[in-house]
């Protein structure tokens, strides 16, 4: 589409200045910038965008790295460069051919970068941290003093709180293992029965703050 609105500018501007050696001398340099312009509208979008582009917010997809956290620039420098390898020979067959072959559905560039291209879910706003100025948590009591508490801790477990509703089901769970279980063990914090865990997390991160200073 890029090329295609280069050419027809291209074709204008010959028109109006007029000349075939114009044409003659513009289309290779053309060939290349829309060719580049191509890649870079992908790598660009996807590395600053969080994975998206126009046309993936509009569908509901997102690129993520295979482990459900965020891709990272250099993962969409190189998926997208592998799109060449992807097209071969035509239409993106080589891409098509690997993306049934298998079960995350990843292209070259996908297997190349550690990344695959996911559906968007709307999940329930139960796991929606609520703002730390909102009031007192109604589990802070449960979560004790938080004495010796250190501030890579309370970054920690606020990221942890911001970003669980972006991660499938088996991924919070391990995050909850490897993450607050630990931390709550250091610090005394029982589970109550019947209230998910990410509950407590965000009690720690509005009574850490509000005892900081940091709203």
């Amino acid at each position: 589409m890029i090329y295609a609105l280069g050419m027809l500018l291209v074709t204008r501007l010959t028109s109006i200045i007029g000349g075939a050696s114009l044409m003659q001398v513009l289309s290779p340099m053309l060939n290349i910038f829309f060719t580049f312009s191509y890649f870079l509208y992908f790598i660009l979008f996807e590395g600053l965008w969080n994975g998206l582009t126009p046309g993936k917010k509009l569908i509901g997809i997102r690129v993520r790295m295979t482990d459900g956290t965020p891709i990272t620039f250099a993962a969409s420098l190189y998926r997208n460069l592998f799109r060449a390898a992807d097209f071969l020979p035509v239409l993106y067959l080589a891409g098509s051919v690997l993306c049934f072959l298998n079960p995350r559905s990843q292209r070259l560039g996908d297997l190349a970068a550690g990344t695959m291209v996911v559906h968007e879910r709307l999940l329930p706003a139960r796991f929606s941290p609520p703002p730390h100025a909102a009031g007192k948590h109604p589990f802070e009591e449960q979560v004790g003093d938080l004495r010796g508490m250190t501030m890579p801790e309370y970054h920690a477990i606020k990221r942890l709180c911001d970003r669980f509703p972006q991660f499938s089901t088996e991924r919070q769970n391990i995050l909850v293992r490897d993450i607050w279980l630990p931390f709550a063990e250091k610090y005394g914090i029982k589970p109550i029965d019947g209230v998910h865990p990410v509950y407590l997390m965000e009690a720690v991160v509005m009574r850490y703050a509000r005892q900081h200073n940091l709203v």
